[in-house]
């Protein structure tokens, strides 16, 4: 499973409350700074697989007349397309091994901007990082849906209005409080 740009704050703050709650790591400054170096950390992922999404589209468009003469699924195509331009830029797709390099990139940065100390081996710190990750992301469609049924209760929200994105943000982060990852 891949992070979204929605949840990224999400898992930036539930990474920064595992590692509060943790007792291993200090904080030398708030709580939010920490989390918003995390999220920045994850965006960057985030929009570095968005770009190499784009750069294989546009490619398999540029040739699109020599893929539809064979039979091709495109679907598949893509994914080879997309794993050669990865490949070619160093990207990794493998969710676990990414997610660990993330770990180990945000404890790096954490630390190197002296907004957290610890004096337990770094591969502890690293693995509440990871593992608040993957915790998270196994939960939050539960999460969705979840919120997705209370506001079906109320026929005044239509789906893709502001106030009902307002609405499901409101009830999402409430979801998120009750569950201590917010």
């Amino acid at each position: 499973m891949r992070i979204k740009i929605p949840h990224i704050k999400y898992i930036a703050n539930k990474i920064s409350l595992d590692l509060f709650n943790s007792k291993i790591v200090t904080f030398s400054s708030g709580i939010e700074q920490v989390s918003t170096k995390i999220a920045e950390i994850l965006k960057d992922d985030v929009l570095k697989e968005l770009s190499i999404n784009e750069k294989a589209n546009a490619l398999l468009e540029e040739n699109l007349d020599e893929f539809d003469s064979a039979i091709v699924d495109r679907r598949n195509l893509f994914f080879l397309v997309k794993k050669r331009i990865a490949n070619d830029e160093g990207f990794e797709l493998n969710f676990e091994d990414r997610y660990a390099n993330l770990s180990y990139e945000i404890l790096s940065s954490l630390w190197k901007k002296s907004l957290i100390d610890y004096s337990v081996s770094e591969n502890r710190v690293k693995n509440i990082i990871f593992q608040s990750i993957i915790s998270y992301l196994k939960i939050f469609e539960d999460l969705e849906d979840d919120v997705v049924e209370k506001l079906k209760n109320n026929p005044k929200l239509i789906p893709g209005t502001n106030e009902y994105d307002l609405a499901f943000e409101k009830f999402y982060e409430e979801e998120l409080r009750k569950r201590g990852m917010f």
